[in-house]
């Protein structure tokens, strides 16, 4: 303060002003190519079945890659995690171009994976880049790269409210930066916007029918939130076992190779490509009538199998088929809507894999409007609580982040 007015730093106002400029054009146009190539590898896939038998093929291809060229990166979004709690090292930018690749062969030839993962690393990695040329300190650097993970995740999803807070939620530690509150929700809605010019489309959920809430509905609420929550617990647990036993495979560019004759051999099995890649049409589908109960069993264990074996790609649209096929089959026992039902699946399995309840509400405001989403925050908070500690993002022992939802006064201790 100089003669009664207050200073103002705007060099630094200008600085941060165009850092998330950048990093939300470069998550939003890294988002939209990538969704671009998604969608024609899956339909290109689609028309020429015959693709899917190349998958221990693709799998070697993508092992050999990283085990030659990506050590550096193989870890994925768990390498970000650790970068923010402990900024060293620059995450190698030669993590986007290798999971983008990674991820675009998976789906093109069958695996059964998601698309989160792949925005999450783009995102981190073009924005750590920034750090060194505009000397950032190590809080200024998890800022940039907590609104580099909001962007990414808002920008691939089309749900920006729910990207900023994941950003936030998913990082949740003792001392969180809290300047990262307003470059995270900035980076998330300029991050959807840049891509929803590009004229990529989200999916669009309808949930046909929401009743009013009564002690009984909420009662069914609870139920499904608890089934929801013990579906994640599954998938979370089998992910990591099978990745674990991947490990007897002494060289890794072999275990894709397994894991793809596996999925093959699912394929043949079960006369149907319906558990393969995003299978956004299932998800739809499971809004309008009843899914068969053993349809989320089936993508559990295929996408456990396509992850934990070495595939890319991401966690989030797998769980939210399982979340969406399990509540549509809860429709045969309880008295509810099936869309509804499937809504409340489609964010409840999603929160209790990622930890992120607050996130995964507003998604489900974001996609379905705000008339379910009372339902959607008791099944979120519900499974949230039955699940556990463990996620499908891994954290250094002692950095394991604190979820503001029973504990907010961590921020500010």
């Amino acid at each position: 303060m100089a003669n009664g007015k207050y200073d103002f730093n705007w060099s630094e106002l200008f600085k941060w002003a165009l850092l998330l400029l950048i990093v939300s054009i470069a998550a939003g146009t890294f988002s939209a190519i990538f969704l671009s190539s998604l969608n024609w590898v899956t339909n290109y896939r689609e028309s020429h079945q015959w693709l899917i038998y190349l998958l221990p093929v693709a799998g070697l291809a993508i092992g050999l890659l990283y085990d030659h060229r990506g050590k550096s990166v193989v870890r994925g979004n768990n390498l970000v995690f650790d970068i923010i709690h402990n900024p060293k090292d620059t995450i190698p930018f030669i993590m986007l171009p290798f999971v983008l690749a990674g991820t675009l062969i998976t789906h093109l030839c069958g695996g059964s994976a998601g698309r989160e993962g792949t925005a999450l690393q783009m995102a981190a990695s073009a924005a750590d880049q920034l750090h060194r040329p505009f000397k950032l300190n190590p809080e200024e650097r998890r800022i940039l790269l907590i609104t580099g993970l909001s962007a990414g995740f808002a920008s691939v999803f089309g749900t920006p409210l729910a990207g900023a807070i994941f950003g936030i939620e998913v990082l949740m530690m003792r001392k969180f930066p809290l300047k990262a509150i307003l470059p995270a929700f900035i980076g998330a809605f300029l991050g959807a916007y840049v891509t929803e010019l590009s004229g990529v489309g989200h999916t669009h959920y309808y949930i046909a029918e929401v009743p009013s809430l009564s002690l009984m509905r909420m009662g069914f609420g609870i139920l499904a939130g608890i089934l929801f929550g013990l579906a994640a617990v599954l998938f979370v647990k089998s992910t990591h076992y099978i990745s674990q036993f991947s490990k007897v495979i002494k060289y890794p560019p072999l275990r894709p190779v397994l894991g793809g004759v596996l999925i093959v051999a699912a394929f043949l099995i079960l006369h149907s490509s319906k558990y393969l890649g995003l299978g956004v049409p299932e998800i739809v589908k499971s809004f309008e009538e009843p899914s068969l109960p053993q349809d989320f069993l089936l993508k559990i264990l295929l996408t456990a199998i396509t992850l934990g074996f070495g595939f890319k790609g991401g966690e989030v649209t797998p769980l939210f088929y399982i979340g969406a096929t399990l509540g549509s089959a809860l429709s045969l026992f309880l008295p509810m809507p099936v869309g509804l039902l499937a809504g409340m699946g489609f964010v409840a399995v999603f929160s209790a894999s990622a930890k992120t309840p607050i996130a995964c509400c507003l998604m489900a405001i974001e996609l379905f409007g705000i008339s379910c989403g009372i339902y959607a925050a008791i099944a979120c908070i519900v499974a949230y609580m039955v699940s556990g500690r463990q996620g499908i993002y891994n954290f250094p022992e002692n950095k394991t982040p604190r979820h503001f939802l029973f504990g907010s006064f961590a921020l500010f201790s």
